[in-house]
C-alpha cells in the first residue's frame, strides 16, 4: 500500500492534480485525498484551486457536478461504474412530463441528479440548504421537488409547504429502520442521535439533529457531548473518529454501507492518474443549463 500512495503522489504532482473524497469513500481513499467533504462542497472546492486535473472519489453524478463548475479542468472518476440508484430514479424525460403536469410550478432538485436532469431545473438544492431554500420559495404556490420522496417529506414538515414529490429515495438510508436506532439508543442512552434528512419519516422521528453529512461533521466537531449515534452511510464513522478520537460513535445500522461509494479503492485512484481515465465530460449544452440552477441556489 505505502508504494501505491508513494505512486500516487507523484503523478499528483506531476499531473497538477488534485484527489477529492466524499465522506462515504473507504478509509485508505479518504486519506489519500487533499480534500473530504460533501459532493457539492468538493466540486466548489475544485472549482477554487489551480489544479488541471480532478479525481473524484464518489458517484457519477458527483463528478458531473464538478463538470458542470469546473469546464476547463479534466474530470476523472477512478471507477466509472460507481453510480447512484437515487440519481437514476428520475431521467430528464420523467422530469419533462412532471413539469408538463405542473406549469405553473418552480423545479427544485437535489444535488443528487444527473447534469441531464440538473438541466431541466429551475434551482438546484443540497440537503443542507434544502429548508432554507423552500422557504424562500413563499411566494410560489406549486414546488416540485426531486427525486427523494424522503427529503422532501422531511423539508415539507419543517416549511410546512406542500410538495410534489417524485418517487425516488437512496437505497443504502432506507436501510436504517427505526428498531436499529431504538437498539442502539437502549445500549448508549447517553449518546446523540444524528440521521441523514434521506431517512424514512420514522426514522428522523427518533432523532435528536436531522444533517447532512457536512453538517454532522460540524455538530460533533463542536457538541460537548461524547457520543453519538449516526444515521447515515457508515463510512462518514471514519473520518468523525480520526478528527474526534476523544468521541464514541456507533453506526445505526452496519446495514447501511453504500455499494458504490466501495467501488473506488486506491489502485483505482492510482489507475486513473496513470492513464487520465475515466473522464467525466458534461456536454457544453447540457453544461449551460445545468450550471443556472446550481448558480440560482448559490445566489439565494
Amino acid at each position: 500500500m505505502k508504494k501505491i500512495i508513494k505512486e500516487i503522489n507523484k503523478l499528483r504532482k506531476d499531473r497538477n492534480a488534485i484527489i477529492l473524497a466524499h465522506n462515504y469513500q473507504l478509509p485508505e481513499v479518504q486519506d489519500v485525498a487533499d480534500y473530504r467533504g460533501d459532493s457539492l462542497e468538493l466540486s466548489r472546492i475544485a472549482a477554487s484551486t489551480s489544479a488541471s486535473v480532478v479525481v473524484f472519489c464518489g458517484v457519477h453524478f458527483m463528478a458531473e457536478t464538478a463538470s458542470i463548475l469546473c469546464p476547463d479542468k479534466k474530470v476523472l472518476i477512478p471507477d466509472a461504474r460507481a453510480g447512484c440508484p437515487m440519481a437514476n430514479m428520475i431521467t430528464p424525460e420523467d422530469l419533462i412530463e412532471l413539469k408538463a403536469r405542473h406549469p405553473k410550478a418552480v423545479t427544485v432538485g437535489y444535488v443528487n441528479t444527473s447534469a441531464a436532469v440538473k438541466a431541466e431545473l429551475d434551482i438546484c438544492c443540497t440537503s443542507t440548504n434544502a429548508v432554507d431554500l423552500i422557504l424562500k420559495l413563499k411566494h410560489k404556490d406549486e414546488i416540485i421537488f426531486i427525486p427523494d420522496k424522503y427529503l422532501a417529506d422531511y423539508v415539507s414538515k419543517k416549511t410546512g409547504r406542500r410538495l410534489i414529490s417524485w418517487d425516488g429515495y437512496c437505497p443504502t438510508h432506507v436501510k436504517i429502520l427505526p428498531e436499529d436506532i431504538i437498539r442502539q439508543i437502549r445500549a448508549h442512552p447517553q449518546a446523540k442521535v444524528l440521521v441523514h434528512p434521506e431517512c424514512t419519516p420514522e426514522v428522523i422521528l427518533l432523532a435528536d439533529e436531522v444533517l447532512s453529512t457536512g453538517k454532522m461533521y460540524k455538530y460533533v466537531k463542536d457538541s460537548s457531548a461524547k457520543e453519538f449515534i449516526i444515521g447515515t452511510e457508515v463510512g462518514i464513522i471514519y473520518r468523525l473518529k480520526c478528527d474526534n478520537p476523544s468521541k464514541s460513535f456507533y453506526p445505526a445500522s452496519e446495514l447501511a454501507v453504500c455499494p458504490n461509494m466501495k467501488k473506488i479503492n486506491l489502485e483505482k485512484v492510482l489507475w486513473s492518474l496513470e492513464d487520465l481515465k475515466e473522464e467525466v465530460k458534461v456536454p457544453e449544452d447540457i453544461r449551460k443549463k445545468a450550471i443556472r440552477p446550481i448558480e440560482k441556489m448559490l445566489s439565494m
